[in-house]
Formats: C-alpha cells, structure tokens, sequence
C-alpha cells in the first residue's frame, strides 16, 4: 500500500466518530463482546477509512481536509482499496447479523454519495449536511446498538432507546458545519456549496452554539428522565473543556477570521472528542 493510500485513509480521525459506538454500548448495558470487538473494528478501521478514501478519491482535495493537513494526491490504488475495505467489512459484518450487514451497505451507499460525481450530496448544504449528521449519529447509533446489544432492530423502538440516538445525530448536526468552516475557499473553487459556506464563518460558530445548547438540554432532559439527574451534571462537566475552547475560539475570530483554519478545527475535534468519548466511558461503567 503506498504511503498517500494510508494516509487518505485517515483511520486516527475514526477516534473522532467513536462517541456514538460508546453512546450506544452506554445505553445498550449488557453487552455481547464478540460483537462488541467485531463492531468496533468494522466500523472504525474498515467502513468509516473506506468512507474517507473513497471520498477523498473523487474530492482530490489540495488544501488540508479532516485529519490531513497536508493531503498527498490521490491515485487509483486509493479508490480500490477503499472498495476493499468495505467488502470486508461486509463479510464481517455477518458474523453479527444480516441485519446489521445491510445497514452498513446503507451507510456505506450514503456515504459514497456525498462525493461521488453523479450525485455528490456535498454540493448541497441541506442534504449533505442531513445525510452526514443522521447517518454518522443517529443510524450509526442504531446498527452499533443491535450490534452490541445482539438484537434485532425492532428491539430499538421505544423512545428510551430512540431518544439518545437522536440526541447524538443533533450533536453531529450542529458540529458537523465547524468541520468545514476552514474549507470555504476549496469548497468554492469546486462549486460545493456546503452549510457553513451559506452561513458564512460567524455564523457557523452561532449555528453550532445554538444547536449545542439544544442538544445539551436534550441530553439533560434524557438523563433526568431516564436515568439520574447527576448523570446530566457530568455531562455538562465534561463538555465545559469544550465550551471554553470553543469561546476562545470564537472571540479570536470575532477579531481575525483567519483564525478559521485547519489547526484550531483539528483542536475542536480533538479535545469533543476526548471529553465526549470520556463521559461516555465513564456513563458506561457507573
């Protein structure tokens, strides 16, 4: 595999997606290990670098990108092996279930589609940004549920299940734009016209602040009601490290949007990420 294959493949920034697996082990409680370690490398080391190769591959992106700050040029070896990936993450997918199987063939189709030339949902800011917040969060949540919980999908649908998979997919939603606010100049050259290019760099960070502020209330709703109310007071505990940052963040580029760029987006991610991944580990063994 030569080193621009690897390195498009970005197989670290699958930490960054890992809360919605834990979220899901979290609430699921029993769990089925096999399963469990099954899943997990599925989804983290086959199916979400076989989405960022692919992706990247039809992107060809020259300025940095999520976890590459620095992309090398893409070549064909790229398309096929993440293509290969994703076949064995399909194989292996059913040693948990057919059902769990075909659900990544969804996730697998949808995320293709987000670049791929014929249809590239990235060149729309609604359906691109729809299609990577409920599909990364809530139907995620979903497959890695039945994975771990090894149960069929049915067994999800009350709303003590349901609920903090929606939750997730709003955290998705209103994070999803801070992802690109760095990107503006590259998504305009290609004609992508992604939502935080509408909203425009200020108005990216108020978008996220107050899709935040919703999803926190959804969170603190869930745990009060069914769980503890201190469960929602860790929670807003962990993510205050977030919350400064991202303040910070903010007044710099109420000073300088230059400010908007790859390293300070890399720091969001990163330090949401450990925080989110932290509580939800800690939720999980309390």
């Amino acid at each position: 595999m030569k080193k621009s294959t690897l390195l498009h493949l970005r197989i670290p920034f699958s930490f960054f997606l890992l809360p919605v697996f834990l979220l899901a082990c979290a609430v699921a409680e029993t769990i089925d290990w096999q399963n469990f370690g099954l899943a997990f490398f599925i989804l983290h080391f086959l199916v979400y670098p076989a989405s960022n190769g692919y992706n990247s591959y039809f992107d060809k992106d020259e300025e940095s990108i999520g976890g590459l700050k620095n992309p090398p040029p893409v070549t064909k070896e790229l398309y096929w092996t993440a293509l290969l990936f994703d076949l064995i993450g399909l194989i292996a997918g059913l040693f948990i279930s057919i059902e769990f199987t075909l659900m990544v063939v969804v996730y697998g189709l949808i995320s293709k589609a987000y670049s791929h030339p014929s249809v590239r949902l990235k060149k729309s800011p609604i359906s691109g940004w729809l299609a990577a917040g409920i599909f990364q969060g809530y139907f995620t949540y979903l497959l890695s549920y039945i994975a771990v919980k090894d149960v069929a999908l049915i067994a999800s649908f009350s709303w003590e299940i349901q609920l903090p998979g929606i939750l997730s997919s709003l955290l998705l939603l209103g994070s999803y734009p801070m992802t690109q606010v760095y990107q503006h100049d590259e998504d305009s050259r290609r004609g992508d016209l992604t939502l935080s290019r509408l909203l425009g760099i200020k108005g990216t960070f108020h978008f996220t602040a107050v899709v935040f502020a919703i999803t926190t209330g959804g969170f603190l709703y869930y745990f009060n009601t069914y769980h503890q109310f201190m469960d929602g007071l860790y929670f807003t505990a962990f993510l205050s490290p977030v919350l400064i940052y991202f303040s910070i963040w903010y007044l710099s580029i109420r000073k300088n949007l230059v400010s908007a760029d790859f390293t300070y987006t890399m720091r969001l991610n990163f330090i949401s990420a450990i925080f989110l991944n932290g509580f939800f580990i800690f939720w999980w063994i309390n």
